[in-house]
């Protein structure tokens, strides 16, 4: 067998990549799940000590043990929705732009959300977000 001129990296999978198992395909099940207020399978799309942060790079939560609480609460919301609006996908690198329609303390309404996925081995390693533009919907009538 000839000899290869090429090395892979440290940290990066030689093992081939399913299409079920692609970055984007990893995050769309996570957006999916989120949307069906679905924790388990939610969970199931970020490693076991995959890490959550807030640009720049404030840690918001590392693992599961620290994700299920933050979910839970997020979905006891009535009005929560993502909308994807844009997504990029680089490599192992996902990026959402979304509408989030969340219920506030002072009613319904929404944030704009840009979300960055590390995606490896099928699973989101981290998940870096920047939230902006809180609004309240206008009023019904």
């Amino acid at each position: 067998m000839a000899e290869s001129i090429f090395s892979i990296p440290a940290g990066i999978s030689t093992t081939p990549m399913t299409v079920s198992d692609s970055p984007e395909a990893v995050v769309q099940r996570q957006l999916d799940a989120y949307n069906a207020r679905d924790l388990d399978a939610l969970l199931a799309t970020y490693a076991p000590d995959a890490r959550q942060y807030e640009l720049p790079a404030k840690l918001l939560a590392t693992g599961h043990a620290d994700m299920r609480p933050r979910f839970a609460l997020r979905f006891d919301e009535p009005d929560l929705h993502a909308r994807l609006l844009q997504r990029a996908v680089m490599g192992n690198i996902v990026i959402d732009h979304e509408t989030v329609s969340r219920t506030f303390p002072d009613g319904p309404g929404k944030v704009d959300l840009v979300a960055i996925y590390e995606v490896v081995d099928g699973l989101i390693r981290s998940q870096t977000v920047q939230v902006t533009n809180q609004r309240l919907d206008a009023p019904a009538g």
